[in-house]
């Protein structure tokens, strides 16, 4: 059985959510999608069951702070265990630009001892657009989503039971991509708010939605299940709200998950 576990689903300055990461489950392996902003990454791991070493593959979509700080909490801890002879895979995958933030943000923080280890053990995989690669007992094509602001890379793979799933980042899906989208059993796609606070939250000037703009687009793809994500925080009752109006515009099911829900995909 595979599933989402949704260690965040908030936007990128959220108080009472943590930013939007999650793991992809498949019963024997996980592939952390992304990591949030701070150390409360390792506590929500842990929340659900998982310690670190647990983990051996990451895949970082862009170099935004509430996507890639988190990864350097887990490179802290994980430079200890390497020191003292831990040696499993760890694996992060990401677009150039990432491969870059990346090595610049750990030289520049840490110890000399901890970036040796760092780049003694840890392999930084930099992917090519329309890249195909089996991780964690998943076949994974990544793909550029031609993102207006930094380099972003989305992915989609077919599961297990033979479904389709694709990640679309944390823009408003360009449209060149649509016709990756058709008839896809899961579609992950960002939802900044309710089309009714778009004047409060400004979603389109950042780049982003509403559920009314995502819902309205994605309903002539027949796309199965919609998943609606990196959301504001301001209603404890987002679930609630989201999903209604999201049901006035897309006929088929749409989740819309909080932080640590767990998603099936049957």
């Amino acid at each position: 059985m595979e599933k989402l576990i949704m260690l965040g689903t908030g936007h990128g300055f959220v108080w009472n959510l943590y930013n939007t990461c999650f793991l992809l489950e498949n019963g024997k392996e996980n592939l952390l999608v992304d990591t949030g902003g701070s150390i409360d990454i390792v506590h929500r791991l842990e929340e659900k069951g998982y310690k670190l070493t647990d983990i051996h593959n990451i895949f970082i979509s862009h170099c935004h702070t509430d996507h890639i700080l988190g990864l350097l909490w887990i490179l802290k801890k994980m430079s200890g265990l390497f020191s003292k002879g831990y040696s499993e895979p760890f694996n992060i995958y990401c677009n150039q630009e990432v491969t870059n933030a990346i090595k610049k943000l750990y030289s520049s923080v840490f110890s000399d001892a901890k970036v040796k280890a760092i780049d003694e053990k840890i392999n930084i995989y930099t992917l090519n657009d329309g890249e195909k690669l089996k991780i964690a007992g998943e076949e994974i094509t990544f793909f550029d989503v031609h993102p207006k602001g930094n380099q972003l890379y989305g992915f989609e793979t077919v599961l297990n039971n033979g479904k389709k799933l694709i990640f679309l980042g944390d823009e408003t899906c360009n449209p060149i991509l649509y016709d990756r989208l058709i008839d896809a059993d899961y579609v992950m796609h960002e939802a900044f708010c309710l089309d009714a606070e778009e004047s409060i939250f400004k979603a389109y000037e950042k780049r982003h939605s509403t559920v009314k703009y995502v819902c309205e687009t994605m309903q002539p793809l027949n796309i199965k299940n919609l998943i609606l994500y990196h959301t504001e925080d301001t209603h404890k009752n987002k679930k609630e709200l989201y999903t209604e109006e999201a049901q006035k515009y897309f006929n088929n099911n749409v989740i819309v998950p909080n932080d640590l829900d767990e998603i099936v995909l049957d």
